[in-house]
């Protein structure tokens, strides 16, 4: 990943408060859309919305069978810890 794309990856995880919120709680270790729901305080409208966006953007990934739909656990890429540490370091997380 290049500067530029991983500043772009940063822009866009930034830009909303769910997706801050949704990918420092999976920097934490894998969980649940309800575990994230019920630790972020954010509706699960929110927090699913968040999962396929930052899914979608490579950040994070699905960690068990996509055919499964209850239970699904969600974890966080080597490209999406690299974003969550520098937002982390340059102080930039204002989760809503």
């Amino acid at each position: 990943m290049t500067d530029d794309e991983q500043w772009d990856d940063i822009s866009f995880v930034i830009s909303s408060g769910y997706r801050v919120a949704t990918l420092q709680r999976l920097s934490d270790g894998p969980a649940t859309p309800s575990l994230i729901t019920d630790e972020t305080g954010h509706s699960i409208a929110h927090v699913s919305r968040a999962l396929r966006e930052l899914r979608d953007a490579g950040l994070i990934t699905l960690l068990v069978s996509e055919d499964r739909r209850k239970g699904r656990v969600y974890g966080v890429t080597d490209a999406g810890e690299a974003v969550w540490d520098t937002i982390e370091s340059q102080n930039m997380a204002k989760a809503e």
